[in-house]
């Protein structure tokens, strides 16, 4: 076997081209839009509280980037797709980190928040979250909807870069109830 024959297939093993394990790298098109090569998924959508009218509450979206995601997630866009009433945020009181929200860990930055408060909010990570990673999105609301029903939430992830296609990843669902105990009917 000559050397350099030994040495690339050393290399290949050692970096796990031959060894199984995947291996991936963003999709880049011709145009120079990234995608991600796997798009990371919503996990969960929860809150604290989902009485109507409920002061206090968070909302949390877990989202998990695969370790085959090619991709750091820069940015992630929640809209607020069904529910009788626009639930409005605390934008200034958004925050991030990794985990879940039963298991948190070390805060992410948010670079940027953005959105109109209603129906459409994005969120910028500083820095972006690497592939292999959970992290979780919390949100304020300045109150429950004013009326019981499904309310759901698309969330759209975005990776790293100048120009990217953002990948919706799926609805986060929250159900809010009416609450009887304070004679909101």
């Amino acid at each position: 076997m000559r050397i350099s024959t030994w040495l690339r297939a050393t290399v290949a093993i050692s970096t796990g081209l031959l060894s199984g394990a995947e291996v991936a790298s963003a999709v880049r098109l011709a145009d120079g839009t990234v995608y991600f090569a796997q798009p990371p998924s919503l996990v969960s959508a929860t809150t604290t509280f989902n009485d109507v009218y409920m002061w206090g509450s968070t909302y949390y979206f877990t989202l998990n980037v695969p370790p085959n995601a090619g991709e750091l997630l820069e940015r992630v866009a929640i809209a607020q797709q069904e529910g009788i009433d626009d639930i409005e945020f605390e934008l200034e009181d958004s925050r991030a980190f990794e985990g879940t929200r039963r298991n948190k860990g070390q805060r992410i930055a948010l670079e940027a928040v953005g959105g109109d408060n209603k129906r459409s909010l994005s969120f910028t990570f500083d820095p972006p979250v690497p592939p292999g990673k959970t992290v979780t999105i919390a949100l304020s609301p300045v109150r429950n909807p004013r009326y019981a029903g499904v309310y759901l939430f698309g969330v759209t992830a975005f990776p790293a870069g100048e120009k990217t296609h953002g990948q919706f990843l799926g609805f986060g669902r929250l159900h809010f109830y009416e609450n009887r105990d304070f004679g909101w009917h």
